[in-house]
């Protein structure tokens, strides 16, 4: 078997851990024989674009050869100026530049060599449209995973990408939630399959809270600890944090805060909260991650979107509550309604009370391990084979 994936998302320099999910199946791609060419596809800035970004301080880092011992290919598409403003203001320009890529990819790897084409996401720039044209171009099928923001926000003005899906051998999403709101925007899911993101065992696993907080330099006798993880923006509800951390501190006093995650907004919540016990970790490596998970005793997703929210699974397996919003797929991860808050008027004053509930009352740490075993990467990848299997089945 050897696979051709476009990923949307991989490591860059300034952050590792972008596009994670795709790193960790690459991984166990490896470990059951699977051969594989990752090539993801990104703009290469002209001196103009490039002065902007730095007068915005906008910067981006270069994409990364490889991480973790996955190897990555990626093709570079010149953007002057004039290109990004007719991108913004015509609709289709998308297509062009889709046509483009596919033929910069088809010049660094022999698509023929190939028994599958594995597209990662339909975002602004579509890989599963990059896809598609190879599939068409070179006879070969096609497979398109969606990861949930472009269903929630892409999709909505983009209604021509159903076609591409319903053209795939198969669609996978990593929920049902996306699956049904894809099939709310006209996709009939003949082709689709529900498999989430996993996690690794070997780095989310549980250790003793009391252990880990003293060796992260956080720990404080009869404290409670709540935390978060994800990126500081809008769609994680990561404006609300200051407001949700507060209400839950007039419960709990004695309460040490940990915000796990960078973006834009984590001035304002630094500012919002700073009268408050709180640790900002910014964006750091997986295994800081689980550490950090390891020492919380609520971990929590207000999510106003969320594909999957695969964090929660992660939490879990160090053996940590997760508390989160009903958007999405974060009920599926999170697995019991117990912990979940629906969205609507005064949200973030339930929100604090169901996390406050949950500091008062005990737990069964091994029902939260055992539940999330079926999520392990291995198991999430051998159902992704089992579909390359019968697909290749099928067109040979």
């Amino acid at each position: 078997m050897n696979v051709l994936v476009i990923p949307t998302s991989i490591p860059r320099e300034d952050n590792p851990s972008r596009g994670i999910f795709i790193v960790r199946r690459l991984q166990q791609y490896e470990k059951f024989g699977v051969d594989y060419t990752a090539v993801s596809f990104d703009f290469a800035d002209s001196s103009i674009v490039s002065l902007i970004r730095k007068i915005t301080k906008n910067t981006k880092s270069r994409l990364m050869d490889s991480y973790d011992g996955v190897k990555f290919k990626y093709v570079l598409l010149r953007r002057e100026l004039i290109g990004t403003v007719v991108q913004f203001l015509n609709p289709n320009a998308y297509k062009s530049i889709v046509a483009k890529f596919a033929d910069k990819i088809s010049r660094v790897v022999n698509i023929d060599d190939f028994d599958v084409i594995h597209a990662h996401g339909m975002y602004a720039i579509p890989a599963g449209e990059i896809a598609r044209l190879l599939a068409e171009r070179y006879g070969k099928p096609y497979v398109v995973t969606l990861h949930g923001g472009d269903v929630n926000d892409v999709m909505p003005k983009r209604r021509e990408y159903i076609e591409t899906l319903e053209k795939a051998a198969k669609v996978i999403f990593v929920s049902n939630a996306i699956l049904q709101k894809a099939k709310s925007f006209g996709y009939s899911g003949n082709n689709s399959v529900v498999i989430p993101n996993g996690y690794g065992p070997e780095i989310f696993k549980p250790m003793n809270k009391v252990e880990v907080r003293k060796r992260l330099g956080i720990y404080k006798e009869e404290y409670k600890y709540v935390g978060f993880v994800g990126n500081l923006i809008e769609t994680k509800r990561a404006d609300k944090l200051g407001e949700i951390f507060h209400l839950i501190q007039k419960t709990f006093p004695n309460v040490y805060f940990i915000v796990v995650g960078d973006g834009h907004l984590k001035e304002k919540i630094q500012q919002e909260t700073k009268d408050l016990q709180i640790l900002f970790t910014g964006r750091i490596e997986q295994k800081q991650v689980a550490l950090y998970m390891n020492a919380m005793d609520v971990m929590i997703l207000p999510s106003r979107n969320e594909g999957f929210g695969a964090v929660a699974i992660e939490a879990q397996a160090c053996g940590t509550r997760v508390v989160g919003s009903s958007n999405g797929g974060i009920p599926e991860a999170i697995g019991s309604d117990d912990y979940v808050v629906e969205d609507g008027p005064e949200f973030e004053k339930r929100f604090a009370e169901k996390v406050c509930s949950c500091l008062n009352v005990m737990y069964d740490e091994d029902y939260l391990m055992k539940r999330v075993r079926i999520f392990e990467w291995d198991n999430i990848v051998r159902e992704e084979l089992q579909i390359y299997e019968g697909i290749t089945r099928m067109y040979h």
